[in-house]
This record gives C-alpha cells, structure tokens and sequence, in this order.
C-alpha cells in the first residue's frame, strides 16, 4: 500500500494540563478523495487537524505526507508543505480589504527590497479567483472585509485556501454560514479539486452533505479513533452510533404546545434597502420558522427588532401594548431575548468565564449597589447551565474551552436567565454536532411548552421543517409567503418562495 495515501497521521497522542484530548487518533487521505472526518464537539477534530497543521505538538504518533514523515512547527510550514485548513470559526482582518486577507502574507512588492505592496497585482489576482468561482458579482477585491456578511467571509476564506494550490486542504463546517446556492458554487469548487487530485479532509456535522459528497469516513469519540467506512457501504444509524456510542431519538422532537395568545406582533418593518413592510405575529407556546436564502433579511429584521440594527419604520406589540425598542437593552426589559447567529461576534466573550458571559445581560438581576453580588452570580450561573446540560468542569472555566455545542448551551443559558417571552434563535445549531443538535432541540420544545415564543431562522431545510410549527420565508427582504400544516413540510414549496416565486 506504499505510496497510496497522500497525508497519513497515526497514533496520535495529545494531552493539555494533564487532559488526554487525543488516544490514537489516526486518518489516511488518498489524491482526490474527499474524506470526512466526524465525531461529537469535543471527540478531538480539530485538534487532530491543528496537529497536522503544525498549530499544536503532537505528544506521540506520526504525520506522513507524501510517503515521508514530516514533523511542522507552525501552520506557515504546512502552508509550504502543501497543507492548507479553511478554519469554522473565522477571523478576516475587517479593516484590511477582500485582496488583500486572500494575500496575506504573500503580497507582491512593487520594488523588491522595499515595504510597498502591488495593490493593483493583488487586485487582479484576487478578482481572477472571483471569476473563476463566480463571485464577482457580489464581492470586489477593493471591498473592506467588515461590509461582507458571514456568508460571503466563508466564501472568501474557502478562495483563500484554494489559492495556495495545496495537496491537502482542510474544510472545518465550510457550509455552516452558506444558503443553497452557495453551497452548490463550494460543490463546484470541490470538484474541480478532487479532479486536481487534491485530497480533501471534510469535517462536518450535516449528515446529508456526507453522503451526497464524501468517498470514506473517519470517526472519532473522546479522542480515540473509532473506525473508517466507506460511504456507500454506510447508514445514518450506523455513524450515528459510532459517534455517540448510542442510540439517539429518532427525529425531530414534537412541540405539543397549545398555541396561546399572539405574543409579539411586528407591523409595516422597513429599512430601507434590506427589508421592506414586514408583517408578522408569533404565539405563547409556537416555534415559527423563518426561511429564506443568505441575504433574504431574516437576520436584519430580528435585528432591528431587538434594536441592534435602525428601523426606519414600523411598530412593535407585546401582548398587545405597542412598546419601542432603540437599544439591545430596551428589548432585554420587554424580556425579548436574542441569540445571534454569530455567538463568538455577538453572543460571548470568549476569554471570559462561563458564569461573566451567562450575566452579561442580566447585571440588573444580579447586582445591589451598582456591586455584582458573585456569591448570586455563580448560584445562578450553576443552575442555568445545569438546566441546559452543559458538559464542564465548573462556571469558572473560560467559556473559551468549551466546545460548539456546550457554548451554544451557555448563551441559550444567559438567554433564559432574562425571563425571555420571545426567544429569537438565529441558526441554533450552527456548526455542532448531531447529540447537541437533540439537545438543543429537545430544549427548544421545553421552552415553547413553558409557553415561550419561539422564532427560529434556519438555513437547514430539515431542521427548519422538522422543528417549525408555522414557516415564514423571505426573499429579498420581503416576506414571500406564510406556510402550515402539509405545505410547511414541502421543501419544493419553501424553495420556491426563497428565490422569488408566488
């Protein structure tokens, strides 16, 4: 089998204070295979890929690539190497613009020996690449990272990867922020790699993106490796189990709810130029989905809900009082809650401990005298992340060492300790894996069973179906239609309204 596998990592040991994060993990990529990589958050992927990225140092075990050994002391020698890593959690420099993040670190001088850089060589390049995967219609290589949205950041951090020509390209969650028809451009992109003979390592927690893609796949849980199957020889059941090491409920958990009074009730919402003249209402005990492709204005308009976006016009009701929200903090009184898409941007301050981020919005709560009483702030910070099953070691861990899931667990913790009556989860389970997606779930109905209002945005079509009991979908910033029952569980139907139709 010699010189078979392009990257090969065996035995892989890691420890951090003590902690044994990795116990034998191992992975084998052939050329132009695409190889996804599975596991629970926290069963040690990414830091197995940090390992063959030269960002971490491996305690024992062996990295080969290209039939050597290799052993990388920084993700720049990898870099050389061959080996590139589209990251989950993303970090473009915002000020610096689309050009010149794409070529960070590799600007062409104008005059070699001196510190000036060839904007309009960089430029170029960069728009090359845009044409090439058919982006240029909406990103410019002059355009400043922080006007892009989380879609077109991943976009442009996928670009980035495949602009080093690697043997190996890493891909963690790279559809985790993309709609439908973004996802199709990073297929394209995919297959023109593979063809290139390119070995791709996909990691992923969307089991239908696995099956519709991936050649094998590898499994770890707790560190340890688990097995690798060929895909076509695989079951949904089966993964599942392996990386969980049991069986989880089937489906989506039914909200039994009786559906109470409108709740929340928005008239006439405009901004203009993002959404215009929505109208919409959401009951005690109802989970309302909202559909719509990346840019539809799902996101804008919960926003300027909670007052984190302007509103040009429109009105707010809470149980039928009309009530005004300027600021975050207006809407947290009025004990409507929001939990961002983007939970390390909006949701956490990650080097911060769990118990600071789950007061963050409730100093009021816990406070006498303008003082933090923290004996208070820890009691409630236990019993709230208790609520929510989330797996640490205490609430004086930084919220930082936990893993996807756990975090979102932590703001869905802080959420709750507002008193929320309306609960805005923007991509609930963005980027965690299938036993946090239940959990997650399974809290989302205990919450509409309380009678919380519920409004749900989701990009994922079987979540947004399995879980919603009312879909709302958008398309270019206006409402498109209103779907129940049978039509709520079509997705031909939601499709259709996302991109325009009647």
């Amino acid at each position: 089998m010699a010189g078979k596998y392009i990257l090969e990592a065996t035995g892989i040991m890691k420890s951090f204070s003590g902690v044994t994060v990795l116990n034998g993990a191992e992975l084998c990529i052939e050329p132009g295979e695409l190889h996804a990589l599975m596991g629970e958050n926290g069963a040690g992927k990414s830091t197995l890929m940090k390992i063959i990225m030269g960002i971490y140092t491996k305690d024992a075990g062996k990295v080969i690539l290209d039939g050597k050994e290799v052993e990388f002391k920084s993700a720049r020698d990898a870099l050389d190497a061959g080996i590139s890593m589209i990251h989950q959690e993303l970090s473009p420099i915002p000020e610096m613009t689309v050009a010149e993040n794409v070529f960070l670190g590799r600007e062409q001088k104008k005059i070699k020996g001196l510190p000036f850089v060839d904007k309009k060589e960089l430029n170029r390049k960069t728009q090359e690449l845009l044409e090439e995967y058919n982006l240029e219609q909406f990103i410019r290589p002059s355009m400043k990272m922080k006007d892009l949205n989380i879609a077109q950041i991943q976009m442009m951090e996928i670009i980035k990867a495949v602009s080093y020509n690697s043997k190996v390209i890493i891909m963690d969650e790279p559809t985790s922020s993309l709609s439908e028809k973004e996802t199709e451009t990073l297929f394209e992109i995919i297959d023109s790699l593979r063809k290139k003979d390119v070995g791709i390592i996909y990691i992923s927690h969307r089991m239908e993106e696995v099956f519709q893609l991936a050649d094998r796949v590898s499994v770890l849980r707790d560190g340890q490796f688990i097995g690798c199957v060929k895909v076509k020889d695989a079951s949904r059941e089966q993964l599942i189990n392996m990386m969980v090491g049991r069986e989880l409920e089937g489906g989506y958990p039914r909200n039994t709810a009786q559906k109470g009074e409108v709740v929340l009730e928005l008239k006439n919402f405009t901004r203009k130029g993002v959404f215009e003249n929505v109208n919409l209402k959401v009951h005690a005990g109802e989970i309302l989905g909202m559909a719509g492709l990346v840019g539809a204005g799902r996101s804008e308009v919960m926003k300027a809900l909670v007052g984190y976006d302007p509103l040009d016009t429109g009105e707010i009701y809470l149980d039928g009082q009309k009530i005004s929200i300027k600021h975050p903090h207006d809407a947290i009184r009025h004990h409507i809650v929001m939990a961002s898409e983007d939970r390390k941007e909006l949701g956490l301050v990650l080097c911060r401990s769990i118990k600071e981020n789950v007061s963050l919005q409730n100093f009021d709560k816990l406070s006498s005298a303008s003082f933090i009483q923290k004996i208070k702030e820890k009691k409630m910070a236990s019993e709230y992340t208790e609520k929510m099953s989330t797996k640490m070691n205490g609430t004086d861990d930084l919220v930082s060492s936990l893993s996807g899931g756990n975090q979102q667990k932590v703001v869905l913790a802080k959420c709750l300790l507002s008193d929320p009556k309306v609960l805005i989860m923007d991509e609930p389970t963005r980027g965690i894996d299938v036993g946090a997606k239940a959990a997650i779930y399974k809290i989302m109905v205990g919450l509409a069973e309380q009678g919380i209002a519920i409004i749900m945005i989701s990009s994922e079509m079987p979540e947004l179906i399995g879980m919603s009991d009312r879909i709302i979908v958008m398309s270019g910033g206006k409402i498109r239609g209103e779907l129940e029952g049978q039509e709520a569980q079509s997705q031909q139907t939601i499709m259709n309204l996302a991109f325009g139709g009647e």
